[in-house]
């Protein structure tokens, strides 16, 4: 049962989206003006969804997914249900980035999509990367919201199709970034994939190299190519998770990689503050994005994110703002080596984060 405010703000958005906006007439709409019974429906579930997000109360404690399942990684956003949500109205950008160049591994989609996002908001100048022919749709989404996001001195955003599991795909990227905007002043790696598995004896040595390839080895052949193109001042934001720090028996191989890379950040950190660089992370809990139902089963994406103390799994806009915050010289000049857990109140990762940091 929905309430009665859900239900009134429901019919308002559906009669008020696509109408010119004076407060917003230099971007164009992102939505038509028409809409199919199934585009209303998804939309509608995202409204409540959305609701659910920013009040926190009880009703909350109801979320669950429509089962779905999808038979290949990383995933494709643009047929999930509801559709993860990167944009909220209410966030509000200052200007944090302006005069920036970001790239962003992944950021057709889930958490990366947000993070372009917010940072085009921002004033950032941005490229990102995702997975030809299987993300086409799901790029070409994310280049249009762009688009459509960029301040007036922001150059056009870009996105490069690569597996970045390899060194030489890597160096191509970063060239193309390079030759398009001059430099590149903050990298997020964020590119992921995920498989469940019920034992270690089921991960063979092929699997685990494509997985640490893409968790692991992209972070390190980014880093190592984007460097040569960063000053002072420049930041670089390495996507984790809370299953590093609380471990998960299904995600072995995926587990395992990011703890690596919360190592490799730390050190990299240490590495990098002479240089006037700082190198920082983020450590999600479970965020809705296509990585959920392209590695569970349709039982386990319907119930995602009931296991923490929110009882709700949370969205890509709820995380991509610990990236402007990581990104903004203006608000974490004097923080490198560090994560941040957005999380949902998982108490074990936080503070096992505490006893890492002191």
């Amino acid at each position: 049962m929905l309430s009665r405010g859900v239900y009134y703000y429901s019919r308002v958005l559906a009669t008020t989206v696509g109408r010119s906006n004076p407060c917003t007439a230099h971007r164009r709409s992102r939505f038509p003006a028409t809409f199919s019974l199934t585009e209303d429906a998804r939309r509608f579930r995202r409204v409540v969804f959305e609701r659910r997000m920013a009040s926190g109360s009880g009703e909350e404690k109801q979320q669950k997914f429509p089962p779905q399942r999808q038979d290949s990684q990383p995933g494709r956003e643009h047929v999930m249900d509801p559709v993860p949500q990167a944009t909220s109205r209410d966030y509000k950008p200052a200007n944090k980035l302006q005069g920036k160049v970001a790239l962003v591994t992944g950021g057709d989609s889930g958490i990366g999509r947000a993070v372009c996002h917010c940072f085009a908001l921002e004033g950032a100048t941005v490229a990102f990367t995702y997975v030809k022919s299987h993300e086409e749709k799901d790029a070409q989404d994310t280049l249009q919201m762009l688009k459509e996001a960029k301040t007036e001195d922001a150059k056009d955003p870009i996105a490069v199709p690569a597996d970045l599991g390899f060194d030489e795909n890597c160096k191509r990227v970063v060239e193309e970034v390079v030759n398009a905007y001059g430099r590149i002043d903050i990298l997020v790696n964020n590119a992921a994939e995920q498989h469940k598995a019920a034992s270690i004896e089921e991960i063979d040595e092929q699997r685990l190299e494509r997985v640490f390839r893409t968790n692991v080895f992209s972070y390190f052949f980014m880093t190592r190519h984007a460097l040569k193109h960063m000053k002072e001042g420049s930041s670089i934001i390495n996507t984790t998770s809370v299953v590093a720090y609380k471990g998960n028996p299904k995600l072995l191989d995926y587990t395992a990689t990011k703890g690596a890379i919360v190592s490799f950040m730390r050190g990299l950190a240490l590495q990098l503050v002479g240089r006037g660089i700082r190198v920082n992370g983020v450590a999600p809990g479970p965020i809705w994005t296509p990585l959920i139902p392209a590695s569970f089963d349709k039982e386990e994406t319907q119930k995602f994110g009931s296991e923490v103390p929110m009882k709700r799994a949370g969205q890509p806009i709820e995380v991509a703002p610990c990236y402007v915050f990581l990104a903004s010289n203006a608000d974490s000049s004097y923080i490198t080596g560090q994560v941040i857990h957005p999380n949902g109140m998982n108490p074990f990762s936080s503070l096992m984060a505490v006893g890492l940091t002191i």
